[in-house]
């Protein structure tokens, strides 16, 4: 049976969608523009107006970024540090947010205050860089992009609060079967923390493919250097550029192009990751078998 809405429920539903059609068209627009200006030769770009379909279809952008001589090795590094340092983060911080979440953790209070200070806190620039170069002696490899932030305080909080909506019963009863605590998380936790691990690895491996200033700070060797220092470099070293063209003509490639072109360049590994995690976002906490 159908159930006639009332005017009011008519009224709210409009300005609902139409809050939501608005939020869309700001968040695709951009986007459009983006690949648009990325594909837009330069007498495209002159024109007045918002480029939101390409007219004319050019790849130099994208030729003169991808014929950049260290953005393949560029790439490399960034998949490097992103898969290690995420993988890395992931199991500290599943190792740390499972200590926390007990409540007979000695001293679980301390500790988590210790944790929260520092995400208010911190040593600050020039303090961090004398430990990872001087003191650690991590300069100019990729360790100093990785180690340093290993572990977030705002990531474990969160692991750890979702951690302690896991119920004791669970543990209680592997202990009776005989298993030991990494057993348990191996076999207990995992298995129900999916949705908050796929979240923060992807906060963390976002982070760590987007992060150029630590490689700017610490790599000093051309080689090791990540794809959005590398990117950046282009960007500013190369406002106007002329290619040589198949029979003999020049044409510029217009520093908007590139910019735009360096941009989906860096987008496209995140755009090919993200609908493989996006599943586990809105499965919620899915515990059953115990009832409160």
């Amino acid at each position: 049976m159908r159930i006639k809405k009332s005017r009011e429920n008519i009224i709210f539903d409009i300005i609902v969608y139409g809050i939501l059609l608005g939020m869309g068209i700001m968040t695709i627009v951009p986007f459009l523009q983006v690949i648009t200006i990325s594909l837009s030769p330069q007498e495209e770009l002159a024109k007045y107006g918002m480029h939101i379909l390409p007219q004319k279809i050019t790849w130099a952008g994208y030729e003169r970024v991808l014929s950049y001589g260290p953005i393949w090795r560029a790439y490399l590094n960034t998949i490097i540090r992103t898969v290690s340092g995420t993988a890395l983060s992931i199991m500290v911080l599943i190792l740390g947010a499972y200590a926390l979440s007990k409540p007979y953790f000695p001293h679980r209070k301390f500790w988590t205050l210790i944790i929260v200070f520092t995400m208010y806190f911190s040593g600050g620039l020039i303090p961090r860089y004398i430990l990872v170069n001087n003191v650690l002696k991590m300069g100019n490899t990729l360790f100093a992009l990785i180690i340093p932030g290993l572990a977030s305080g705002f990531n474990l909080i969160i692991m750890r609060n979702f951690f302690s909506n896991i119920s004791l019963s669970y543990e209680e009863a592997a202990k009776i079967d005989g298993a030991n605590h990494f057993q348990i998380l191996r076999h207990v936790y995992l298995p129900l923390s999916k949705p908050i691990i796929a979240t923060v690895s992807l906060w963390v491996g976002v982070g760590h493919w987007n992060e150029w200033f630590d490689s700017m700070l610490y790599i000093r060797d051309e080689n090791k250097q990540v794809l959005q220092f590398v990117l950046r470099k282009l960007i500013l070293e190369g406002t106007s550029v002329e290619e040589e063209m198949a029979a003999g003509t020049q044409i510029f490639v217009n520093s908007d192009t590139m910019k735009m072109a360096a941009l989906i360049l860096s987008m496209i590994p995140v755009l090919m990751i993200y609908p493989f995690l996006q599943k586990h976002f809105v499965q919620g906490l899915k515990l059953g078998g115990v009832k409160e």
